[in-house]
């Protein structure tokens, strides 16, 4: 083989050598164990989460203030909502218009309660409802039932407490004062309302809770409209709000005869 083919052979077998062995490195050093970015990332959430665990902790203990009074918890305007596990409900017949009822049922939370807000495990509340419950037959057996209303506490005991936060005395008082409110609160002339929505005619009235009332103005009401309780209609700063009924538009139907009523 002449020399100069000789050359070029050795030139491409270095050239060969030096292929593999940068190839091999390649090849160990894409072996070696990445950095998981998931980790990396992990620990800077983690302590946003238990910022904002702190935060909501912070927020639902701390004292507040709403109208001169003072109170800790959940903010007044948030909301709460719930699932119902199979109960039993029993009831009595007292007089012809007059029952005794009595209900027991665990509730679970829609969601999950964010992690560090809301009381100790073993806190107890008593609370003295009032309410509307409609009721519709659809079989011998079967009805259909739906509350609205209002519930007002009485008192409540916290976890590492043996005592209430009010005697039974106490408890009774501000059970008086508030029927007496309440009594107050319905002898009041009832907003009106009568309007057509989606030919439709509605004709019925809106009754105020003078605790939602400032300035002669209320901001929350208890519609009855064609003889029926539809529930309580809520002036937010995102519009007119009520929780049982799924069409906004009648909900603004309602909500704009009361602002002109007001006016």
């Amino acid at each position: 083989m002449p020399n100069s083919q000789l050359i070029m052979a050795g030139f491409l077998w270095q050239l060969f050598k030096i292929y593999v062995m940068a190839t091999a490195t390649l090849t160990k050093r894409s072996q070696r164990i990445k950095p998981d970015l998931k980790l990396l990332v992990l620990p800077k959430q983690q302590s946003k989460k238990k910022e904002a665990a702190k935060d909501l902790s912070k927020s639902y203990n701390e004292f507040k203030q709403f109208e001169g009074q003072q109170y800790s918890g959940m903010k007044v305007g948030r909301s709460h909502k719930w699932y119902y596990d199979k109960g039993e409900w029993r009831e009595t017949k007292i007089t012809p218009d007059l029952w005794e009822i009595s209900y027991a049922v665990t509730k679970r939370r829609a969601g999950k309660a964010p992690e560090g807000s809301g009381v100790p495990v073993g806190t107890e509340y008593h609370w003295y409802i009032l309410a509307h419950q409609n009721v519709r037959k659809l079989n011998a057996n079967d009805y259909t039932t739906s509350m609205t209303g209002l519930k007002f506490k009485l008192a409540h005991r916290r976890a590492e407490k043996d005592k209430w936060s009010a005697t039974p005395k106490g408890q009774r008082k501000k059970l008086v004062k508030l029927l007496k409110e309440f009594i107050t609160q319905l002898e009041k002339e009832p907003v009106p309302i009568e309007f057509e929505y989606k030919e439709k005619k509605y004709k019925g009235e809106g009754i105020p809770i003078s605790q939602t009332c400032k300035e002669n103005v209320c901001y929350e009401l208890e519609i009855i409209l064609n003889d029926q309780p539809l529930g309580i209609i809520h002036c937010t700063d995102k519009g007119w709000k009520m929780k049982n009924i799924k069409d906004q538009g009648l909900i603004d139907a309602i909500g704009e005869k009361i602002a002109l009523w007001y006016e």
